[in-house]
């Protein structure tokens, strides 16, 4: 029909089909996400957690750079996001981070990113200017509101601190932070953004629900299980993804093989393709 219309240069006929073709594109971009999208728990909000590796100062800057990525790709893409809790580094960057994602299929479309993530650089606090390797491990946990757990308050342990970092005035003053312990697991959750340790307080219960209901979930899977001791393993032979900067610039995904000399869009949050490439993969959490 296209090449009859552009005989007869029928510009009204090229139009329509034009507009046409556009719209099955779409529907089956549609099609093709709702197949990626699947999984179990690929529906439901997130939250996602930021650990930096051993390695004191150089690993803590990786993890604010994680962090900055991250929230730059939430910003690009317009994915509702909240950071409920940052640990500030001794000197310099974050020991870890808390991210709660709300929209839509944010588990699903974001659980590409579990795993440890490394990083060659010149290290900028070196000065004798040697390259460093740095590891961050990235967590991913779906958010069921549903979900049947039942935490004995007598099984939390609440502390109160002074809030660090940005704020003003009033997070600087109030021991508004809150740290809860969940004392059978060890789990830990923390939040600090809010104004009010009242509010605090429940966003942390919240976090610390979905954590332990992930705990326990990870105990009658096996296999879940044993993915996640593999995630908690910070260092060498365990991670995902490789950024280097020096010698050479690269960033390669090593389950996928995507990779892109682009270091500086990708940590400027233009990691979509990646996530793609994970999802187009059959997206199996290593």
């Amino acid at each position: 029909m296209l090449e009859l219309a552009k005989s007869e240069n029928d510009e009204e006929m090229i139009a329509s089909l034009e507009a046409d073709f556009q719209a099955l594109v779409s529907q089956v971009d549609d099609m093709e996400m709702k197949k990626m999208l699947s999984g179990e728990d690929d529906a439901y909000p997130a939250l996602m957690n930021i650990n930096a590796g051993a390695g004191g100062t150089e690993s803590q800057d990786w993890a604010s750079m994680l962090l900055r990525m991250y929230t730059r790709f939430f910003e690009r893409e317009g994915m509702p996001f909240r950071v409920l809790d940052v640990q500030e580094g001794e000197e310099a960057g974050i020991k870890s981070a808390t991210i709660e994602l709300t929209g839509d299929y944010a588990y699903g479309l974001m659980r590409s990113e579990i795993g440890v993530h490394r990083l060659v650089r010149i290290s900028p606090f070196d000065s004798n200017a040697r390259r460093h390797t740095s590891f961050t491990a990235v967590y991913l946990y779906p958010v069921q509101e549903d979900v049947d757990v039942v935490i004995n308050p007598a099984d939390l342990r609440v502390d109160t601190y002074r809030a660090s970092g940005s704020g003003g005035q009033h997070i600087n003053k109030t021991d508004s932070a809150v740290r809860m312990t969940h004392i059978p697991t060890g789990l830990v959750s923390s939040c600090q953004t809010e104004r009010s340790q009242i509010q605090n307080r429940e966003t942390a219960l919240k976090v610390i629900r979905t954590l332990v209901a992930q705990h326990y979930r990870d105990v009658e899977d096996a296999k879940r299980a044993d993915r996640q001791a593999t995630k908690q393993k910070i260092e060498w032979g365990s991670q995902i993804r490789s950024y280097v900067l020096q010698p050479y610039q690269m960033v390669k995904d090593l389950r996928t093989s995507h990779e892109t000399s682009d270091t500086a869009g990708v940590l400027d949050g233009k990691i979509k393709p990646f996530i793609n490439a994970y999802l187009l993969s059959g997206g199996q959490i290593v």
